[in-house]
């Protein structure tokens, strides 16, 4: 069961108690209460602010992680985006697949399948995974402007296994 997670070191700091893999501060909380708080958000914003929100957060978020550990683990380009694949599938969320990605284009396509919102949400005839959205795009602005590329995206989600006829989700990121 646990393949994902072996080769993601975790040292907590004894006197603060915080957190740290690779580079990067974290917190670890079970799915039911991020996902339970993630619904009290959307019920009071609704469905659309709140994924707007988590958008601009998701991307600039994204953007930091990305540039953080091309710099840890001395990566760039599309390894860049690979690694922030497996970091994102080893920690819980649902494993991203990439099935497509063209830095010279600023095109990417990620699978998600067992998604965390998914296993709380269920068949609920929408889409429930747009916090992962802005990630996708936020990932491959770092990567582009690392490289010198002019190339700036947005990322949209085309289905969710959360719809019906859909076992997994799926995420196109393209010029914008």
């Amino acid at each position: 069961m646990s393949t994902h997670a072996p080769e993601m070191p975790i040292q907590v700091d004894d006197e603060t108690g915080v957190w740290t893999t690779d580079a990067l501060p974290m917190l670890y909380v079970p799915r039911h209460f991020f996902v339970n708080n993630h619904m009290g958000i959307e019920e009071v914003l609704g469905a659309d602010a709140y994924a707007e929100i988590l958008y601009k957060a998701g991307y600039k978020s994204a953007w930091h992680w990305c540039e953080k550990e091309a710099e840890c683990h001395d990566l760039k380009g599309v390894a860049v985006f690979e690694h922030y694949m497996k970091r994102l599938s080893q920690r819980g969320w649902g494993l991203f697949k990439i099935e497509h990605i063209n830095l010279d284009k600023g095109t990417a396509e990620v699978r998600l399948e067992h998604s965390a919102f998914v296993y709380v949400y269920g068949k609920c005839g929408r889409k429930v995974d747009y916090m992962f959205t802005g990630w996708f795009a936020g990932a491959m602005d770092q990567i582009l402007e690392a490289s010198g590329s002019p190339i700036r995206t947005v990322a949209e989600q085309e289905f969710g296994a959360s719809e019906e006829g859909h076992e997994h989700g799926l995420f196109v990121v393209k010029p914008i």
